[in-house]
């Protein structure tokens, strides 16, 4: 009775181990989308030092979870207890990281309010300055999404400089037949006249809220869902470390 019970405990930490691997090889691979992605979306990330930490952080989970996962299926199978106990630290590492920057994350999540965006919008952007990375940063972000400011083009109507060439509107709020640096302008001077048919009314705080609230509340169920094939991976690979003479 007791070889079946460790017999059905190798191959359930077996599956657990399975699923951590497939869960490290899907993270590898996001990580790696996202540093090398084409379409625009690297130049945000790279811009804010916060993405770009996370994406790496991201990238190098991603690889210890696949690199564990694997170990947890050979020490499973081969019933290694060096392999289990190794698997058992690292784990129980990455989980106690994981559940700390999910406190972390939560603790600060003030930090991205419409009002926090807003505030820094108006103090740090400088129009058509594609110089200035956090300026190339937000019109990188309006042009992809076809949005403008935080709440609107109205969160324009404060930032220097005015001038006879540079306008209230900047560029990048001006609606173009493809959502991109290189799409041709519907009606560049019209938009920057102020017409509103041409112009790129709605807030992008509002526009990127909902294209990823679906996301947001995946990432958080595939979270809760690593956390706990974690936890039962960890007790199984303690009970089989225990259970092998």
């Amino acid at each position: 009775m007791e070889g079946d019970c460790l017999s059905c405990m190798k191959y359930l930490m077996f599956l657990f181990n399975f699923f951590i691997f497939l869960g490290g090889a899907c993270l590898l691979g996001l990580g790696i989308w996202v540093i090398v992605d084409p379409t625009g979306f690297r130049e945000i990330v790279a811009a804010n030092p916060l993405l770009f930490t996370g994406a790496y952080i991201m990238l190098a989970m991603g690889a210890m979870l696949f690199l564990l996962g694997f170990l947890g299926c050979c020490g499973a199978i081969r019933e290694n207890k060096c392999l289990l106990l190794f698997f058992f630290m690292f784990i129980l590492l990455i989980f106690l990281a994981e559940l700390s920057a999910a406190i972390l994350a939560f603790i600060f999540r003030e930090n991205l309010t419409r009002e926090f965006f807003t505030k820094e919008l108006k103090k740090h952007y400088q129009r058509n300055n594609d110089t200035d990375v956090f300026s190339s940063t937000w019109n990188s972000v309006m042009i992809t999404f076809a949005c403008c400011g935080v709440n609107g083009p109205e969160d324009f109507e404060a930032i220097p400089p005015y001038s006879s060439v540079e306008k209230a509107t900047p560029e990048a709020c001006c609606q173009r037949e493809l959502q991109s640096r290189e799409g041709m302008f519907v009606d560049k001077e019209a938009c920057l006249s102020g017409n509103e048919r041409f112009q790129n009314r709605q807030g992008c705080y509002t526009v990127i809220l909902n294209s990823f609230e679906t996301y947001v509340y995946l990432a958080g169920a595939l979270a809760i869902g690593v956390l706990a094939i974690e936890l039962f991976a960890m007790i199984f690979a303690m009970c089989l470390f225990r259970g092998i003479q």
